[in-house]
């Protein structure tokens, strides 16, 4: 289906515009880009729009942008990996045009970097039944149980699907695929690719599809209308463009950029949590941020940690303090493959203990490491340590995010067009905590079913004729960072957080008003950098703007959740409380700012999407830290 006259798909290379929302010359005059009544419909320039008045009340300053560049499809996807590829490949092959929008390369996805593998239920000696236990039981009674029985039953047919694009599992001596153990698993599910580089080959598999994507690209805002999506206004070093499309899915990946350390690669910015509040969806669960109890500690480290594998303690490792005693014995019956939450915090309460900032995996007992985890081996020889002579110093770093958009098992949010899938989603399986190697499940699974779901949005109005700029608060990273990792980690309590907001805040109304200041000087000397460096320089803006709205989010969520709960941990109120089994859904409120919507039920009952949907406007209750 031709969504507009004069815009055919991207193949690869930019079209310079042709449509209304592109600046032209008429009779020696530039005509302005026709605006949004709020209707659906162009009016002259001049007209009030709601969504001008909208953004008037929230104090956005907003302005209108020259578009360089512009395109068109039926399904645009925000972000490259395992659920974002997995969403546009099997969308293409249904018949629809396909964008795929990434910021950077081919392998800058947390995919890529995904070490343990795939969790889907073994041939023998395993079930549904018993992956769902174990999914409920490490999700601290906030897993929906509708959802978790839906996506580990699609787990077979996904990793089918995969294995026929081309991946390639590591198999056993008997020549069946082989499957490891690891945290809070009850078997051994967990299929695996190249010994720890499960996810290079998932990435390698979907890369090789050969899908439409433009690098280098990121997404700015989703343009909405009265029937839903209606668009995506992208940057990249090109400039500003549009794609014209009645649907979009948010495949952006994790927040782990708010913290000093993280598994995450540097693309990790919560950008598709923002994009998601911004067009109007709810996101919840946010508060759950796991942190994996064992990265590679080197002093004075930060960014991007390299991850040690539950696979690792799977296979027999054993983690021991300064000391040589247990870490973990004693804690929980599971021991050293005990959920993550419950390694993390134990990781955490041995190092105040013993006043160090690491503890130690032995692995010295595996036979043939090397072999098994050659990346593992490989990040400790660069460190200075063999795996198989060297106990291997581990800190816990943050690595997923258990929440996000709010969203059905097929992907769809409440806003008519807009999915998500992948870690930026929030479809109930996670709880609060993720079971080790769900993700890569949950994103195959999901990402197959959007690319199925995007069919339902073919004949939708899909034109975007205004493009304006969002100019949103941001701090500086460095200083979000340090506030984070300082007072939303590990362990939280509420004087923690009340300091993190009111320095947040604090730091947001300083920038804006240096911002304002460098506004008024003159530019007029000033030489325009290389269009590569303005597209990272607004490539980043977009990041801190999306860090920033994302922690005052997360900050909200976890002051409002005055319990410890998964990988939620307040040390202010240890117990978990019965009655806060249930999820707590935010959204922006008219002026822009986080509100929680407070929604009854229990993770048994209906989907929280359902319930949303159902009642849309329920009141938000505006929430100070307490």
């Amino acid at each position: 289906m031709v969504l507009r006259p004069g815009v055919p798909p991207f193949d690869g290379r930019y079209r310079r515009g042709v449509t209304r929302c592109r600046r032209r010359r008429t009779g020696g005059r530039r005509r302005e880009p026709r605006r949004d009544d709020g209707r659906g419909q162009g009016s002259p320039r001049g007209g009030r729009r709601a969504g001008q008045a909208r953004s008037e009340r929230r104090g956005e300053m907003t302005a209108p942008v020259s578009i360089e560049w512009e395109a068109a499809a039926d399904l645009v996807v925000i972000g490259g990996g395992v659920a974002g590829l997995t969403a546009a490949r099997t969308a293409s092959l249904r018949g629809l045009r396909v964008l795929v929008l990434s910021k950077g390369g081919p392998t800058d996805t947390s995919t890529q970097y995904a070490q343990g593998g795939i969790a889907v239920v073994a041939p023998q000696g395993d079930s549904i039944e018993s992956h769902m236990h174990d999914t409920v039981e490490a999700g601290a009674g906030l897993c929906e149980v509708e959802a978790v029985r839906s996506i580990v039953s699609g787990g077979q047919d996904a990793v089918a699907a995969l294995t026929d694009l081309g991946a390639v599992f590591d198999l056993g001596r008997d020549g069946q695929i082989s499957r490891t153990r690891e945290g809070g698993h009850s078997t051994r599910r967990i299929i695996h690719a190249g010994g720890d580089a499960t996810g290079a080959e998932v990435q390698r598999a979907l890369n090789a599809a050969g899908l439409p994507m433009l690098f280098g690209a990121a997404a700015c805002e989703v343009v909405t209308g009265p029937s839903g999506v209606r668009g995506v206004i992208a940057v990249s070093d090109k400039g500003f463009g549009v794609v014209h499309t009645p649907a979009v899915l948010l495949a952006t990946g994790g927040l782990g950029q708010l913290y000093a350390l993280s598994t995450n690669p540097p693309g990790a910015t919560a950008d598709g949590i923002a994009l998601a509040l911004w067009a109007g969806a709810a996101v919840a669960d946010l508060e759950f941020v796991q942190f994996h109890p064992t990265v590679l500690y080197t002093p004075g480290g930060t960014g991007r940690r390299p991850l040690i594998s539950e696979a690792v303690r799977g296979e027999g490792a054993i983690l021991v303090d300064s000391e040589g005693n247990s870490v973990t014995a004693g804690i929980h019956p599971r021991g050293d493959l005990a959920p993550r939450d419950v390694v993390s915090r134990a990781i955490a309460a041995r190092m105040r203990e013993l006043g160090t900032d690491h503890v130690y995996l032995d692995g010295r007992a595996i036979d043939g490491f090397v072999q098994r985890f050659p990346t593992i081996t490989a990040s400790c020889l660069a460190a200075g340590l063999d795996p198989r002579v060297d106990l291997i110093p581990v800190a816990p770093a943050a690595h997923y995010q258990c929440g996000g958009v709010v969203t059905d098992p097929h992907g769809r949010t409440g806003v008519p067009g807009l999915y998500a899938a992948g870690e930026v989603a929030r479809t109930g399986l996670h709880g609060a905590n993720r079971l080790a190697s769900n993700s890569l499940l949950e994103g195959l699974v999901v990402g197959e079913r959007v690319g199925a779901a995007a069919a339902e949005r073919q004949g939708e109005p899909a034109e975007v004729t205004e493009i304006r700029t969002r100019t949103m608060p941001r701090v500086s990273r460095a200083a979000l960072q340090q506030v984070m990792t300082t007072h939303a980690s590990v362990v939280r309590d509420r004087d923690g957080l009340a300091e993190a907001t009111a320095r947040l805040e604090r730091a947001v109304l300083r920038s804006m008003s240096t911002r304002f200041a460098q506004s008024t000087r003159t530019a007029a000397a000033v030489v325009p950098p290389e269009p590569e460096v303005l597209a990272a320089q607004r490539i980043a803006e977009l990041e801190d703007g999306a860090l920033t709205l994302t922690a005052r989010v997360l900050l909200l969520a976890a002051a409002a959740r005055t319990e410890s709960r998964g990988c939620h941990t307040r040390s202010d109120h240890p117990e978990s409380d019965p009655s806060l089994r249930h999820s707590i859904p935010i959204r922006l409120d008219s002026d822009g700012h986080p509100d929680v919507r407070p929604m009854a039920g229990e993770p048994e009952g209906p989907l929280l999407a359902t319930r949303l949907a159902a009642d849309p406007d329920a009141p938000a209750i505006s929430m100070a830290v307490p």
